[in-house]
């Protein structure tokens, strides 16, 4: 819950420091006092938008701390933990901003982005303005506060997911039909490449291979007539030949070593030279016995040689790069091959999917006509109490599958009756002003019991309502105090009574400034206020006397 709140050069605030107290706190002043700088104040540390002109005129910046209580709150202390924001019990949320409108949020200290505020205050405090009987008119408003009341939360996200699910599949079936009919003429054509390249086969590295082996086939004749030739100079003439020279050599070598010891390492390498030079000789003529002239092979070569360069030119890339040009055409051929496949099995997979949002949406509008009836109930019974004795109150919900949305497929309209014999109508055309701020005040008092919100601020709700009305309005916020912290603005004195507590708001004017401030009343100061409100400026014994009898008492 709340437990400190602290204003300084917030609007005409200049500085307020408030201790907040379990029960019902409420707030009261004249008009024009500012009876709700406080709860706008607070609205900045819940994650409100800042403006420049919430700056106190003449200062350079506003700053706004909020202090709760979160011992018991255990959706608070999850969302910190989560954000690795712990706190020991207690979160303090701070909010400063600028006179250029600039501002800055704090978590326990720590910076964080303003929507991280408005997600951690959700689970902080929950404030019903005086214009939320007016939204109560919208068929989107009614639905909503239905699905609060029957804590929907998760059979929405479900139906929710459901329904993404479903229209991504059919948007991808859409976009699949559309992609089909303008690759068409592309797939028509990567099916000839690829039939092409597959019939021609070539191998990665193969080409290189084709052309030294061109190369040797076109040069075949020479390259035995040198070996030959070679061969012969090297061992075989018989007149002179390299082995003979080498031979003889030797034996001139080998008879001065006697005299020469030296020589050895010479001799030794004419030695080494005659072995190279027969083994030189070997191969030479092994090549060249193995050497043919094969002229049909040559000519399928130069066939294969002339192809892939054919095929290179039409797809204008290198003769090596033609197998991985291969690999990729026929993967793209592939992927749309696959594309085709999963068209043709999109339609059962968009039934399945649409049969699970059916299931689901079907449990949320079963829920909610469980849940409307008793929500129906507690609301007739709610503005009967508050002078409306004759009322009647329901909840109409047709179904409409043909039109799913991410909510279901539900519609949701409140429908009253306010005097007798009068039909049951929308609300729109049969309420007063008066009625519509009693009926939605009944159904915030009604779904604030079902939150887990700990801390409900009520601003200036009972606008419209007076007399026997107002005390009842009291009396249910004063219940409402005993399970949650309840703030009310109000200038009811019926309804200032019921609080446990009360704060009394004031404008101090000086020539050049005006201040609002805001303070807790004892026992004789909360009669004094609550008189003021029954008689206005002159107090008098009777009104003291009325005031004394408006305070409650458990």
């Amino acid at each position: 819950m709340l437990t400190q709140l602290t204003v300084q050069n917030f609007a005409i605030v200049r500085f307020l420091e408030l201790d907040i107290a379990t029960g019902m706190t409420t707030i009261t002043g004249e008009t024009g006092a500012g009876k709700s700088i406080a709860i706008d104040a607070l609205g900045l540390c819940l994650g409100d938008r800042a403006e420049a002109a919430m700056v106190r005129p003449g200062e350079k910046r506003a700053e706004i701390s909020a202090r709760f209580d979160i011992c018991h709150n255990l959706a608070a202390q999850q969302w910190l933990a989560e954000n690795q924001l712990d706190a020991e019990g207690e979160c303090i949320l701070r909010r400063v901003v600028t006179h250029e409108g600039r501002s800055k949020g704090y978590i326990n200290s720590t910076p964080v982005p303003v929507n991280q505020m408005r997600q951690l205050g959700a689970r902080l405090v929950s404030i019903h303005g005086q214009h939320a009987h007016h939204d109560l008119l919208k068929p989107a408003r009614q639905l909503t506060i239905l699905d609060d009341y029957g804590h929907h939360q998760s059979l929405l996200e479900s139906v929710s997911n459901r329904y993404q699910h479903w229209q991504t599949l059919c948007h991808e079936k859409d976009r699949m039909q559309q992609q089909q009919a303008e690759l068409q003429s592309r797939r028509q054509l990567l099916e000839y490449q690829v039939e092409e390249l597959d019939e021609f086969n070539l191998q990665p590295d193969e080409y290189p291979q084709l052309e030294q082996q061109h190369k040797r086939l076109a040069n075949s004749s020479e390259l035995m007539d040198s070996c030959q030739q070679l061969s012969l100079m090297l061992t075989q003439d018989d007149e002179v030949n390299v082995l003979a020279i080498l031979q003889q050599s030797c034996k001139k070598l080998s008879d001065l070593l006697e005299y020469e010891p030296e020589l050895q390492t010479a001799y030794d390498l004419l030695q080494e030279a005659m072995i190279q030079v027969e083994e030189s000789s070997h191969q030479l003529s092994a090549t060249a016995d193995h050497l043919e002239l094969d002229p049909e092979q040559f000519a399928e070569l130069e066939q294969r040689m002339g192809t892939a360069l054919d095929l290179a030119r039409k797809h204008q890339v290198n003769a090596e790069q033609l197998p991985e040009l291969h690999q990729q055409l026929a993967e793209e051929l592939r992927q749309l091959t696959a594309d085709d496949d999963r068209l043709a099995g999109m339609d059962e997979q968009i039934a399945q999917s649409w049969q699970h949002y059916c299931n689901e949406a079907d449990k949320l509008s079963k829920s909610r006509g469980r849940q409307a009836r008793q929500l129906g109930q507690l609301i007739e019974q709610s503005i009967k109490a508050l002078s409306m004795p004759k009322a009647k109150c329901q909840f109409e919900i047709s179904s409409d599958p043909q039109h799913p949305t991410p909510k279901g497929w539900d519609k949701i309209e409140l429908l009253v009756s306010t005097n007798p014999g009068q039909p049951l109508q929308p609300l729109t055309k049969v309420v007063s002003g008066g009625e519509l701020s009693r009926i939605g005040l009944a159904i915030q008092v009604i779904c604030a019991e079902h939150i887990a919100v700990p801390t409900l601020i009520f601003d200036e709700v009972d606008v419209g309502i007076s007399g026997p009305t107002a005390a009842v309005v009291g009396h249910m916020l004063r219940t409402l105090g005993k399970t949650n912290q309840v703030l009310c603005v109000t200038h009811l004195p019926q309804v200032a009574g019921n609080g446990h507590q009360q704060l009394r708001v004031s404008k101090k004017q000086q020539k050049q400034s005006t201040e609002t401030l805001m303070q807790p009343l004892t026992g004789e100061q909360r009669i004094e206020e609550l008189a003021r409100l029954l008689a206005g400026n002159e107090i008098t014994e009777t009104a003291l006397a009325n005031a004394r009898e408006l305070l409650a008492h458990d």
